[in-house]
């Protein structure tokens, strides 16, 4: 089953299974799909652009919400929806399969016809007078425009709703000068009295009005964000659904059911029940989701089973906060709101203003506190005893050194390279193979496959190769043969997805299906060329290099904190997207530069694979610069908070390099975690190469200008004496 969309709906049925997991449908996968990682609360958004709020404080973090209830989350943008294929498609990767889908989208800015100049498009067009126009819908880059606003700034908003008005008031608190711009004669309230109430508020507030017919009209006058109501997205209607013309809205049975798609339900700002329309508000998804969730579980289990309907209530309590009389930037505490029900209209008071502050407080603590509440006991605390995945689980290096050394008794071990040298081309190409693999890092299976395969290319990056060809070994779970095609296709999409613009080829591989509770796994086998001249091995490091490192570091403990639920949602988005970044690019780049020894960062860390480096070379020292090292948002905090992956304390043998082999300098509050964080196992680490040090500005401003914005000079390698 799909949910797609990270709405309110949805939020509040993926609650109900977190409390009550007897509730959730049982033998079934089910995957959110949401374009961002957090969902806003609507509710909260007009204090958070006054400033009132901080935007952690109105967001839901649905990847922790889809792990505490027991489902897999899909960051992705939809783009269309198949019926006859029963498939959502997404931007920039497979689609997904669906036997049971449920919408719950939200809605873009623009009621009825676009905007003028905008071709269609309800994201963001251009006036009349050529001026860029934002949406106010979709919320982050609506948010992240405001954010930036300077007092003294003047705003011109298109729109005369209750988003216009609150918006218009909540930059007036801020300081900033806004003028609305009606598209009639009228604002867009349902009764006299709201409009007369709503007028009076914005002369107190010294927030102007253009109405259409008054001089310029205003429609065609030039505007910087666009309140102009609400449209469901476009898709919706292109893949055949039953929509409301004027609207785009997917219209349902009073069950939540889309009308003639059983097998679909939609709610929320996208969806209306036709027998009973709703304008788009919070309430109504707030009021549907029990129903959803009621209906969704009967329709898989019980096929055929009467399903619940839903009779929403004629009139729903709008509270509009305004901010002070004045219109002046004033504290907090000079805020009030407006109530309206139906026809009826009461304030403005500051206790409705107090009373619309804890209702939305109330509705976000039902999601703070139950991440709190329902995390794993042996994860309330520093993540130290947690079992980690992705490269965190790796094998320590004592047990992996110890039975290399068993095997071989009487031999001499061979220096550790990254990848195999296999044979010479024709050409003089040597043939390198390499492999890696691990546990699933997240439960999305193509980015699982994605961040895997970049893990394992890595490995002839790293030594300087370009790669050909890639087998795979996939363990799926034991599951309904249906399920488990689609968890293949979804990880073979994934490889597929960094491969191709390698312009290599899956040549092909072996499957499995784990027993006993084993997960999903990926394991490959890559296999690559490059010339003699350009074939950097680890070592041996030269007095005089320098030490560059291509990105930074800290992936392990801020996975290891998440399933503690103790990392922020922007601090693993961060990381997903380093770690997505292919560093293909980075190859010739260094060859140009004069690199001659390379590695990447992997499972034993910063230190372990510098103790690598230096095994071919013990005359040599490195003088470490742990300032300069740069680290992944909210890793060193997490650190400095004792987090740790598992890994991690079997990576602390390597800290005895700090006696001899390695100086490391840091200081400040931060210099136990900088510390530590050159013990954290990496998934999609880093490149380390060491080049002449006179040559390192020029490679270290090439790495900054292809991407690599925070490529770092790390650390020097000097003659053993100068230690």
């Amino acid at each position: 089953m799909l949910l797609a969309g990270g709405g309110h709906s949805h939020a509040l049925v993926l609650r109900q299974w977190v409390m009550a997991p007897s509730r959730r449908p049982a033998g079934t996968l089910i995957t959110l799909v949401s374009r961002a990682s957090t969902a806003l609360y609507s509710g909260m958004v007009p204090g958070l652009v006054a400033g009132l709020y901080q935007r952690s404080e109105c967001a839901i973090d649905l990847r922790r919400l889809c792990g505490l209830a027991g489902v897999s989350f899909v960051q992705a943008e939809i783009t269309g929806l198949d019926l006859g294929q029963r498939q959502l498609e997404l931007a920039g990767r497979a689609p997904l399969r669906f036997d049971s889908l449920s919408l719950d989208v939200g809605a873009l800015t623009g009621e009825g016809a676009p905007l003028p100049g905008t071709n269609g498009s309800q994201l963001d067009g251009k006036n009349a007078d050529g001026i860029s126009e934002l949406a106010v819908k979709p919320l982050e880059p609506f948010l992240d425009w405001s954010e930036a606003l300077e007092p003294g700034r003047s705003v011109r908003i298109r729109g005369g709703g209750a988003a216009a008005v609150e918006v218009a008031l909540a930059l007036r608190h801020r300081g900033v000068a806004a003028r609305l711009l009606l598209r009639g004669e009228e604002l867009h309230f349902e009764s006299a009295a709201a409009r007369r109430a709503v007028e009076r508020l914005l002369a107190a507030a010294a927030i102007p009005m253009e109405r259409q017919g008054s001089g310029q009209a205003a429609v065609q006058a030039a505007a910087d964000l666009a309140c102009t109501g609400s449209r469901a997205p476009a898709w919706l209607a292109a893949s055949g659904l039953p929509v409301q013309a004027a609207s785009g809205r997917v219209l349902t049975e009073p069950t939540l059911a889309v009308i003639g798609h059983p097998q679909v339900f939609a709610s929320g700002d996208c969806a209306l029940i036709a027998a009973s329309p709703r304008p788009p508000a919070g309430v109504w998804a707030v009021r549907a989701a029990p129903v959803l969730a009621s209906n969704l579980r009967r329709q898989l289990e019980q096929p055929g089973a009467s399903l619940q309907s839903w009779a929403p209530q004629a009139w729903a309590l709008q509270l509009l906060g305004v901010g002070a009389a004045s219109g002046a930037a004033t504290e907090p505490q000079a805020f009030r709101a407006l109530a309206f029900w139906g026809p009826f209209v009461l304030g403005p008071h500051r206790w409705l203003w107090r009373w619309k502050q804890w209702i939305d407080r109330r509705f976000m603590a039902r999601f703070t506190d139950l991440a709190a509440a329902m995390a794993p006991a042996n994860a309330a605390g520093p993540a130290g005893a947690m079992a980690c995945r992705g490269c965190g689980a790796k094998l320590a290096a004592r047990p992996l050194a110890g039975a290399l050394a068993r095997l071989d008794p009487h031999g001499q071990a061979p220096p550790a390279e990254d990848a195999a040298v296999l044979a010479v081309a024709a050409d003089g190409e040597l043939l390198l193979q390499s492999i890696d693999g691990f546990p699933a890092l997240v439960d999305d299976p193509w980015l699982n496959a994605r961040l895997t395969t970049l893990h394992a290319c890595s490995d002839l990056w790293a030594c300087g190769a370009s790669v050909q060809s890639v087998q795979a070994l996939v363990t799926v779970p034991q599951a309904a043969a249906a399920l488990q095609e689609e968890l293949l296709l979804q990880t073979l999409a994934g490889v597929r997805s960094v491969l191709e613009p390698l312009g290599a080829t899956l040549i092909g591989g072996h499957t499995l299906e784990g027993r006993d509770g084993a997960g999903l796994a990926l394991a490959l086998t890559v296999n690559g060329r490059v010339p003699p001249a350009r074939h950097w091995p680890k070592g041996p490091l030269l007095p005089g290099d320098v030490l560059l490192l291509s990105r930074p570091l800290g992936s392990g403990v801020l996975f290891a904190a998440a399933m503690a639920g103790a990392a922020q949602p922007q601090w693993i988005d961060a990381a997903l997207a380093v770690m997505q970044a292919s560093q293909a690019e980075l190859v010739p780049l260094l060859a140009a530069h004069g690199v001659r020894v390379c590695t990447d960062v992997t499972g034993f860390g910063l230190l372990g694979h510098l103790g690598e480096m230096l095994a071919a070379a013990p005359e040599v020292r490195v003088a470490l610069d742990g300032e300069a090292i740069p680290a992944l948002p909210g890793a060193l905090e997490l650190l400095e908070r004792g987090y740790a992956s598992s890994l991690a304390p079997a990576n602390a043998s390597a800290l005895a390099l700090l006696k001899g082999a390695v100086r490391f300098s840091s200081g400040g509050p931060l210099a136990a975690a900088r510390e530590a964080l050159l013990l954290d196992p990496q998934t999609c680490g880093p490149l380390l190469a060491a080049l002449p040090a006179q040559r390192a500005p020029a490679a270290l401003a090439a790495m900054r200008a292809a991407g690599f914005s925070e490529a770092a000079l790390i650390g020097q390698v000097l003659a053993g004496e100068a230690v």
